[in-house]
């Protein structure tokens, strides 16, 4: 069994922002500013941020960091604790499937790209519209794309944490946010971009309601990746040094910086051409390959260039986010049946496979593959982001805030009384009463009950 590596001072914030930034960031977070009141919906977020996030997220990194193992050996380390093991095998059993139906849509990033750099995307509308719904029907094209994605996961998880996850990583997340900035300054560059950047950044107050306050409260939950057992795998490849707090705030403020950036990124564009974007897959898969030709149409080259940009940018923040889905089951399998960490990756990657090719499948190659009235694809998004992410987080606050012992939490958030702990008392309220609060709010809201 390999020796338990430990991330460096960059890795740690690189690794661990890498496994929050994700495609929510480049669509979902511009959409739900710009319909949610701007720059007023941003600040709700923050807020949420900071009332959510960052508490959870330290909560989550003392588990992980104390048990230094897989989620489960993780939350059984504690004294009182073996119980509450099944916390983390929930945490892997979510991120397997995660993993699968994610690589579906990773997939579609992944033709995209081709397609783009081929210049076989592109036209009016309709015509966008079509290649779309052609290859999403195909019962072989898309399930290939995400088998692809999920063997490129698998190889970078074999290759270990610090040679790896942590170079990959240090590799992917600058190259990211470089092309990020590029296609930023493009889009902004655009006429008519100022109507974008003032719907995205415009306070309307107007807007914020009850619903608008939960969805923040939302996207800020599953942005930064909680309760899927990521956070606590990663942390425990923190050293003792790793000063949880700080890398916690740090990782929020990238994790949001590039979803701000995101928004940058689209509204210009889409506004310079009159286009109201939407949501979900139609905008960055039917409208935004229109917005590139039309925006851009003094000077097709650029355009052909933005748009083999922005889905390079896709494939990397996709690909960040399955690396971290794929270690959590990688870790756990390899501790816990004493393999190698190439057997264990098989075994995620062999499962996520599967997932992947009935999560495809059901996407419109073959009708009936449906669970609870949903076709396979959207069941499974529903089923971890409404049921298992909500529990899985609840009960890691409820576990650190009234199970562990205080004193081994105590030393957790002061790295030994190394670091300052002014800020454990208010931080410990959060996690014991704030945070438990707004996620039932979130849980509940996902339902309509509030």
């Amino acid at each position: 069994m390999e020796t338990r590596a430990n991330f460096g001072k960059i890795g740690v914030i690189l690794a661990t922002a890498g496994s929050a930034v994700g495609l929510g960031n480049i669509w979902r977070f511009p959409f739900m500013a710009g319909q949610n009141g701007g720059a007023a919906f941003i600040a709700v977020y923050i807020v949420c941020v900071l009332l959510l996030g960052i508490p959870g997220m330290i909560a989550e990194f003392i588990v992980g960091r104390h048990g230094a193992s897989n989620a489960a050996r993780a939350y059984k380390s504690f004294h009182k604790g073996r119980a509450w093991g099944a916390v983390g095998v929930l945490g892997v059993i979510t991120s397997t499937i995660i993993l699968g139906f994610y690589a579906v849509v990773a997939g579609w990033c992944l033709q995209y790209f081709f397609a783009s750099l081929f210049g076989m995307v592109g036209g009016d509308a309709n015509s966008v519209k079509d290649y779309f719904v052609r290859f999403t029907s195909n019962p072989i094209k898309p399930a290939l794309w995400a088998l692809a994605f999920v063997v490129m996961t698998h190889f970078v998880i074999t290759q270990g944490v610090r040679q790896g996850i942590e170079k990959v990583s240090n590799i992917l997340m600058p190259t990211l946010f470089v092309l990020l900035i590029v296609i930023v300054i493009a889009s902004c560059s655009l006429p008519g971009a100022s109507k974008g950047i003032e719907f995205l950044f415009h306070p309307d107050f107007s807007k914020l309601t009850h619903d608008v306050f939960l969805d923040a409260l939302g996207q800020a939950f599953f942005s930064l990746s909680l309760g899927t057992a990521c956070l606590c795998t990663y942390a425990s490849y923190f050293s003792r040094r790793t000063n949880l707090s700080v890398s916690a705030c740090q990782i929020a403020l990238l994790d949001t910086g590039i979803a701000i950036l995101a928004g940058l990124m689209i509204f210009p564009a889409a506004f310079s051409v009159g286009v109201n974007p939407d949501s979900g897959p139609s905008l960055i898969f039917i409208t935004l390959p229109t917005v590139f030709d039309k925006a851009f149409a003094f000077l097709p080259f650029l355009g052909h260039v933005v748009a083999v940009l922005f889905y390079a940018l896709l494939v990397l923040a996709a690909l960040t986010s399955t690396i971290s889905m794929h270690e959590i089951g990688t870790a756990f399998f390899r501790e816990e049946l004493h393999t190698s960490r190439r057997g264990a990756a098989c075994i995620v990657t062999v499962t996520a496979c599967i997932i992947a090719i009935v999560c495809s499948l059901s996407c419109g190659a073959v009708n009936g593959l449906t669970l609870m009235g949903k076709s396979i694809m959207d069941f499974c998004d529903f089923f971890t982001a409404q049921i298992l992410l909500p529990l899985g987080s609840l009960l890691t606050c409820f576990f650190v805030g009234w199970v562990v012992p205080q004193t081994i939490v105590h030393r957790e958030f002061t790295n030994w009384d190394t670091v300052s702990g002014r800020f454990y008392g208010i931080w410990l309220f959060f996690v014991r009463f704030v945070c438990p609060v707004c996620i039932v709010m979130i849980f509940l809201h996902q339902f309509g009950v509030v």
